[in-house]
């Protein structure tokens, strides 16, 4: 996966234009029906300008759809705003046909950043990519895997047996994480969140929550034996040795929300639900 990407959009000249004009909307939507519908619905109620002259894109769809067009766009450095056309939607706004444009103009913005996963298989070929929710580590073989364990260089568990491992950001603290029974972490904080998953030996240990500047090595133990895959936001890489993550700060993605309805407050409701 190629790392150069254009330098992004000012967002808060933009949003500040936007407010005092209308913005020119981009419309994307994943190929469920009923998101398939909205766009038809959306494009015929507003046009659709190309995305190098658009001011944001508005994404149709779910989570999953959410982050591939994150991904995806990452190079045109547009602001995304989600509306709900598919499940969960935690990253999405609620979806209403009327009103888009001023509803994009007065959304409020929050930035994310990656992880960048390096990983290196069996055979020694090297992959990278970006993660905006997790990477997670999980056993591809019918025994448990082994995994040792270093942060910022130095050991931290010789052996984690368990069915797999993640690290995750804060945005994706509540999705992958959370299931694992991982904390949830305040969209503005500058942690990591390591949990393991289904873990048997240690049993005691249930994870730990980094400093984002921390770099994750994790080294799987007789992976011929016991296999590993590594995904990336569910991109995935089989008969892996070693995988290394981090945040990257130099890449940023940019999400609208409704106002009072951002990632802080859905994170905070989240533990109350």
């Amino acid at each position: 996966m190629p790392f150069a990407r254009a330098p992004p959009r000012n967002w808060a000249i933009s949003l500040s234009d936007m407010k005092m004009t209308q913005p020119r909307l981009h419309f994307a939507a994943s190929r469920a029906p009923i998101a398939q519908a909205a766009l038809s619905e959306l494009v015929g109620l507003y046009g659709q300008h190309p995305m190098a002259d658009a001011d944001a894109i508005v994404a149709l769809g779910g989570d999953g759809f959410m982050l591939s067009t994150l991904h995806a766009k990452e190079s045109h450095g547009l602001p995304v705003y989600g509306m709900n056309r598919g499940t969960v939607g935690f990253l999405m706004n609620d979806y209403r046909a009327e009103g888009v444009h001023a509803r994009v103009a007065a959304a409020e913005q929050e930035v994310i950043h990656p992880l960048r996963m390096r990983a290196v298989d069996v055979r020694g070929a090297v992959s990278e990519a970006l993660a905006i929710n997790e990477v997670s580590l999980l056993r591809s073989g019918p025994q448990a895997a082994k995994l040792r364990v270093y942060v910022d260089g130095r050991l931290r568990l010789p052996e984690l047996v368990c069915d797999g491992a993640l690290v995750s950001t804060p945005a994706g603290s509540t999705a992958y994480n959370y299931s694992a029974m991982g904390p949830i972490l305040p969209i503005g904080s500058e942690v990591l969140a390591l949990t393991p998953i289904a873990p048997f030996r240690p049993r005691r240990w249930r994870g730990a929550v980094l400093p984002r500047a921390a770099v994750v090595r994790i080294e799987v133990i007789d992976p011929a034996m016991r296999p590993v895959m590594a995904n990336a936001d569910s991109q995935p890489f089989t008969d892996i040795a070693v995988v290394e993550m981090q945040s990257e700060p130099a890449v940023s993605h940019r999400i609208l929300f409704d106002p009072g309805h951002g990632l802080e407050e859905r994170l905070i409701s989240e533990q109350f639900a």
